[in-house]
């Protein structure tokens, strides 16, 4: 899923290159994609778009006339940019959105519908889509350090809980985690000061480095290879290979659709976290640390 650092460059790619323009026409490809009824979409053509915003990991766009689109691209949404007339895209587009110089398109790929548009009017209707997790590059340490004890919760969970702070996924919060030494499944109501410190200076330290690569990488071109595996991260997709600071294989927990990548020498003072599918097969053969596996 885009986090952060995708979503703040997808904004910047759009603002150059649509900020202040109209849309010619819309198509919705693929009606589930479109979440709501009022009002029409076809009110956005015509409109000048005034701004963009991020909200979480949802994609803003805002035009003249208090109107919104509100997009969610989930796991598997992109957005592309093509010339009029240009090559066809894939995957298959949910949506187009043409304007005189060139087509914004939504893409999903797989088969699962997850991705959204919802058109809004007015303000304070984008309350609901606003989960209320702090924005930490501008936040405090203070009010880091309160949001972050407000809940008993694992150290990855809370990271990632859209209500406590905004924009971070599982790719970044492993990021995050490895920069600052930690435990994926430390308990927020055990961290110490020091180590509150140490998660929020890696927090912005991560979350602004990847966004400043990812918007060199693009080069003002459109970002299209937008995904959570990327070359030069430490733990993140990594599982098995060495960790880039101490050399020892990244491990995993896995869970549903997800996992979590880690390194046990630099994280967990070489003991090997359960996962859930793997210890449970091997029982009392699961290696409890680095040096018994």
């Amino acid at each position: 899923m885009p986090e952060l650092p995708d979503i703040t460059v997808y904004i910047e790619a759009l603002e150059a290159r649509v900020l202040g323009k109209s849309m010619t026409g819309v198509r919705i490809v693929n009606p589930f994609v479109l979440r709501s009824v009022e009002p029409p979409v076809q009110k956005l053509v015509g409109v000048p778009i005034t701004g963009f915003r991020r909200m979480g990991k949802r994609i803003v766009m805002e035009f003249e006339d208090d109107l919104f689109m509100v997009i969610h691209l989930m796991i598997a949404g992109r957005l592309r940019w093509r010339a009029s007339g240009g090559d066809v895209v894939r995957p298959a587009p949910m949506a187009r959105f043409e304007f005189r110089d060139g087509v914004l398109v939504l893409t999903e790929a797989g088969k699962k519908r997850r991705a959204s548009i919802h058109l809004v009017q007015g303000e304070k209707n984008l309350d609901q889509f606003d989960r209320g997790g702090l924005e930490v590059l501008t936040a405090s340490r203070a009010a880091f350090a309160d949001r972050l004890r407000s809940e008993n919760h694992t150290v990855k969970r809370s990271l990632t809980d859209p209500t406590l702070f905004s924009g971070i996924g599982n790719a970044y919060s492993d990021e995050i985690l490895h920069r600052a030494k930690l435990s994926p499944l430390f308990l927020t109501s055990k961290m110490s000061d020091e180590q509150v410190t140490q998660l929020f200076g890696a927090v912005r330290e991560v979350l602004t480095e990847w966004t400043d690569k990812l918007r060199a990488d693009a080069a003002g071109e459109f970002p299209e290879k937008v995904t959570a595996f990327r070359e030069g991260m430490a733990v993140h997709g990594r599982f098995g290979r060495p960790c880039p600071v101490c050399g020892a294989p990244v491990q995993r927990i896995r869970y549903a659709d997800n996992e979590t990548n880690y390194c046990a020498r630099c994280q967990t003072g070489g003991r090997l976290l359960a996962d859930r599918a793997m210890s449970r097969l091997l029982k009392q053969d699961w290696p409890r640390s680095l040096d018994e596996m």
